[in-house]
């Protein structure tokens, strides 16, 4: 009982491993779109005749989208993000009245991924780019166009190959706007979500080649990557095995389950086990008796096709049925 729980306990812990060996981030294009909450710094506002005042932003609101390139670690994207503010001024020679700041920011931004490929991955980055920023108060607008920068710190949860979620926050500035000879400095923090679309995925990995001509006391049953339920095709076979076995009267069944070399050896073993207890199901359904049929596992140690470690191979993900 103490081997047969330590055994579950590691297969247990070796899952999520094998899970992270699936890539989930490929090289290629992708497009998303963002939105979230953008605060504005407090800040003093000067005019042109030197009389200062300041300027109390309220919680203000972002959205936008992005295109970019995924090299699986560095990304690089163009971004175009609105971002509308309202502020209260008072202070100084000024009695209090609403503003409000609207800007649109084009940035080329260059970012990084800690652990590329896995569910979660945490990123950092840095954009560059031009902000179109339009002042209003009191009647009067302003428009003109500025330098913006932003910092950016966040966290992905890759959902599969093609579709990926951020959260992240974001220092964004540009230099100072003005209105009507009244300059400002614009300092903001945003929270934003996002959602990206990406096109540099694999399409369906191609089926496992067909089983070999089988012999008369030799047959192979293939699986997908990770998995233990047979397919039709598997079957097919398994019923060609106990046809076989039926034939020959007196004769005993040896099911021998393989794995590739994509995951932990320690969970290999017990998936190759699991594969070939699938087939002595399988076989005791077509009228083998159970007691005739032993299984064993042989885990990655045995490739049908040498592979390097980790290299998922379709022809390694095997059982080996053998009538003795």
């Amino acid at each position: 009982m103490i081997k047969r729980a330590l055994a579950t306990a590691a297969v247990l812990v070796a899952l999520p491993v094998v899970t992270q060996a699936q890539s989930l981030q490929y090289p290629g294009f992708y497009i998303g779109a963002e939105g979230g909450g953008n605060w504005m710094f407090s800040t003093s506002t000067t005019t042109s005749f030197g009389a200062t005042g300041t300027l109390y932003p309220a919680l203000g609101w972002a959205a936008g989208g992005m295109i970019g390139y995924d090299f699986v670690g560095p990304r690089v994207e163009l971004e175009g993000i609105y971002r509308s503010s309202q502020a209260t001024v008072g202070g100084g020679p000024f009695n209090s009245f609403g503003a409000s700041k609207d800007d649109i920011g084009i940035l080329a931004n260059v970012l990084y991924d800690f652990n590329a490929g896995g569910t979660i991955v945490p990123y950092i980055g840095a954009g560059a780019g031009i902000a179109f920023v339009k002042s209003s108060a009191l009647g009067l607008s302003s428009d003109s166009t500025q330098f913006a920068y932003q910092a950016i710190l966040g966290v992905g949860y890759n959902i599969d190959p093609m579709f990926r979620v951020n959260l992240d926050a974001r220092y964004y500035g540009t230099t100072n706007p003005n209105l009507a000879g009244n300059s400002y400095s614009n300092n903001n923090i945003s929270a934003m979500l996002s959602l990206q679309v990406r096109f540099g995925a694999p399409t369906a990995a191609p089926p496992p080649p067909p089983a070999p001509a089988a012999q008369s006391n030799s047959y192979m049953v293939f699986f997908d990557w990770d998995r233990s339920n047979l397919s039709e095709q598997a079957l097919n076979t398994i019923r060609q095995a106990a046809g076989a076995f039926k034939t020959r009267g007196n004769a005993r069944i040896v099911a021998t389950g393989h794995a590739d070399k994509s995951g932990p050896e320690n969970y290999n073993m017990a998936l190759s086990l699991r594969r070939a207890n699938a087939v002595k199901d399988a076989l005791v359904r077509e009228g083998v008796p159970a007691t005739v049929i032993s299984v064993v596992g042989r885990g990655e140690s045995q490739p049908l096709v040498p592979t390097a470690d980790g290299v998922r191979e379709p022809q390694n993900r095997r059982v080996e049925i053998v009538i003795q």
